[in-house]
């Protein structure tokens, strides 16, 4: 059954139940106004406590293993952006799941999941949540400035205007500063409440992914987009993830990491974070054209949790044989 879990995410489902839920209900008019202003409180609250929860001894603890992070972030914030632009080439998707699929490749690791998948394949967890956290912290300021100068060049049209600018600042960077110097007064409230914390982070992402698919579904979403173009999406999305995981075994390897560190250069630098791509997709593009760019990461999302529980399994076993045959 935790097998289970660990590769099909619970969330998902809520997710899709979500989409499925502003696809026959979305909300119009006023419910549609009290939808996008409970989506932006959450994102404030949803920032405001990934502030709360970054631990500075963390980030001192792994900061000397410099070069793994610098290939990470690396992978994260350069490789994948250069892939991104390539998918710009597939005109058999429409132009707003191009845009969706370029945003993808902007956005900074994930958290828990690159830091459960490398404590599993038996990695060097400590620098997994360095490497983790920074490039989410990064990410926040990164993220809005690759898309003002790679979504603009690549033709999909979304421009990052002041009023945008503003948003970033008071909706993300603000609550995540204030979260973070509030740490020594919440921190251990939050250590403490990690499990509802946790469920008030995805209630956050659940109101943004409704009030978006609301928004796309009232402009003719499913009228737009055909079930083989999905299927295509999720085909580039694959291939994408294979891609990136075999580059960075190649990388690991050619940098001469310890097993332990190629671990965390895999499944770091593989990750695209659904917690971080819904609220900042909130706060920079307009309500209709969140939904369709939301696909491409739903979907990639899945792909990676299913593949890297797989390889994360994989590594673990062996590094647990390997032992046992030392030992012996």
């Amino acid at each position: 059954m935790q097998r289970l879990r660990d590769i099909f995410d619970p969330f998902l489902l809520l997710l899709i139940c979500t989409v499925a839920l502003a696809s026959f209900l979305p909300a119009h008019g006023q419910g549609a106004r009290i939808a996008g202003a409970a989506a932006d409180a959450g994102i404030v609250l949803l920032f405001f406590l990934h502030g709360a929860k970054l631990s500075r001894d963390a980030i001192w603890s792994g900061t000397k293993a410099w070069k793994l992070h610098l290939a990470t972030l690396g992978t994260t914030f350069v490789l994948f952006p250069l892939i991104g632009l390539l998918t710009q080439q597939v005109t058999a998707i429409p132009l707003s799941m191009r845009a969706g699929l370029l945003f993808l490749t902007l956005l900074p690791s994930t958290v828990q999941s690159s830091i459960a998948f490398t404590a599993i394949a038996r990695g060097n967890v400590a620098a997994a949540v360095v490497s983790a956290s920074f490039s989410n912290l990064l990410g926040i300021a990164l993220t809005p400035l690759l898309v003002a100068l790679m979504m603009d060049r690549s033709g999909t049209g979304h421009l990052i205007s002041l009023s945008s600018i503003e948003d970033i600042l008071l909706q993300l960077l603000l609550p995540f500063a204030l979260g973070h110097l509030a740490r020594p007064w919440i921190g251990s409230f939050a250590s403490r409440h990690k499990a509802m914390l946790g469920r008030v982070d995805r209630g956050s992402i659940l109101l943004v992914v409704y009030s978006a698919f609301s928004a796309a579904v009232v402009e003719g979403l499913w009228h737009k987009v055909s079930r083989g173009e999905l299927l295509l999406l999720a085909a580039i999305c694959s291939a994408l993830l294979i891609f990136v995981l075999l580059f960075t075994l190649g990388l690991g390897r050619l940098l001469g990491f310890a097993r332990e560190d190629a671990i965390v250069l895999q499944f770091c630098g593989s990750k695209k974070s659904l917690a971080s791509g819904v609220p900042i997709a909130g706060v920079l593009f307009p309500a209709s054209a969140v939904g369709p760019m939301l696909l491409p990461l739903m979907l990639f999302h899945q792909i990676q949790l299913m593949a890297c529980a797989v390889l994360a399994r994989r590594y673990g076993a062996a590094a647990d044989e390997s032992r046992l045959a030392t030992a012996g």
